[in-house]
């Protein structure tokens, strides 16, 4: 019984030749020996889907078929031996290379050259600033250890300054291809390290490289009100191409040393400040630092509570996106309790807490009357 190849594949006679090999490779992953271990089935389908590939993804043969159907393959030899049609496992594992090589070289197949990557590498550094740096948007001077271009040779690789000729293994891809069974992978190639070229009398200081390894000081500008983790890119500022190639680029990523007096929180900046009993109690003044380099003069209310903030407006950090404005500076109350008082400062503060009544300290006196109801309530309860 004749077998109708368009049928195995599950395709029209006027299927296009896309048609017809997305139809293969959908049907071969599914029948693959590797993928049905054991199963006699699925092997016989795939020998038949192979070989109906085999035929229809050749054009000659195709037309052969299509005029005289499977009598065009048969004697001579064509038509004898194990398999499908004149087919044998071996045919089956080409025809499925080729299918492997198209999903691994972006649908180009055998017709695909690699074109040689000679771009140095990207590289990162990471720059530990200051507050200040950031406020004022400083320079910083960084020395980066990188592969930079040899000087010898001018990074061409040369000794003598010759071109390079095409390198014979990979034939000038850069990457050659090793066939495992239905599998074709891709590795750089050995000889030329991907390059894609060779060169007969490499220059002895960089030994045909073009590039050496050497730190290169280079200046950063800093953004005004730059934040943590930024990253600055600075265009060919990585490692040196091979022989020549494009130079990578340089990612700084910035982070900030702790600040003695500040934390930041957005444009914001928070600086907790001591203030003396007496100042809370009684009212005040207290000076404060800011980044300006100056310091800021705030009025402490008489009953000042530990914690109360105080905001000074537009005195935190500068706005990356909005040039000209500023964040706020929170001062947060520090209520400072003495320490280490005299016989004197001691009795004159226990007279004051024996003249103290509730007036004067609201807060205590309203948490012991919620301490006493909740006692009684617990016992009432028990």
């Amino acid at each position: 019984m004749a077998t109708d190849y368009y049928k195995t594949l599950g395709v029209s006679r006027t299927a296009t030749p896309e048609e017809i090999k997305n139809a293969y490779r959908n049907l071969a992953k599914e029948h693959h020996p590797d993928r049905n271990p054991g199963n006699k089935d699925a092997e016989h389908r795939f020998k038949e889907i192979s070989g109906a590939y085999d035929i229809l993804k050749d054009q000659e043969k195709r037309a052969a078929y299509d005029r005289f159907g499977e009598s065009a393959f048969q004697g001579g030899g064509g038509g004898q031996g194990n398999g499908f049609g004149g087919f044998n496992f071996t045919g089956a594992a080409s025809s499925f290379s080729d299918i492997f090589e198209d999903l691994f070289s972006g649908g180009m197949g055998k017709q695909r050259q690699a074109k040689p990557n000679l771009r140095g590498a990207d590289l990162r550094y990471n720059l530990d600033i200051s507050l200040e740096e950031a406020f004022r948007g400083d320079k910083r001077s960084i020395k980066v250890p990188t592969l930079g271009s040899c000087e010898t040779c001018n990074g061409s690789g040369s000794a003598d300054k010759t071109s390079s000729s095409t390198c014979e293994a990979c034939r000038g891809a850069g990457r050659v291809r090793i066939q495992q069974g239905f599998f074709t992978m891709e590795r750089t190639c050995t000889a030329c390290q991907g390059t894609g070229h060779t060169i007969a009398n490499p220059c002895k200081t960089c030994h045909g490289a073009g590039r050496m390894r050497r730190a290169k000081t280079l200046s950063v500008s800093l953004p005004q009100g730059v934040e943590e983790g930024t990253r600055i890119r600075l265009t060919g500022e990585g490692e040196a191409g091979m022989r020549g190639g494009e130079a990578g680029d340089l990612y700084i990523f910035i982070s900030f040393r702790p600040h003695k007096l500040f934390t930041r929180e957005g444009d914001n900046l928070h600086c907790n400040v001591p203030i003396p009993m007496t100042t809370a109690t009684l009212g005040g003044s207290v000076e404060v630092p800011t980044l300006e380099g100056v310091a800021a003069r705030i009025t402490i209310p008489a009953g000042t509570q530990p914690g109360h903030q105080f905001r000074l407006k537009g005195k935190g950090m500068p706005q990356m996106r909005r040039k000209g404005h500023h964040g706020d500076m929170y001062v947060h109350a520090v209520v400072e309790t003495p320490v280490k008082l005299s016989k004197k400062q001691q009795d004159l503060l226990r007279e004051f807490a024996d003249s103290s009544d509730e007036k004067t300290q609201p807060e205590a006196t309203g948490f012991a009357d919620k301490v006493k109801d909740f006692l009684r309530q617990f016992k009432a309860e028990g």
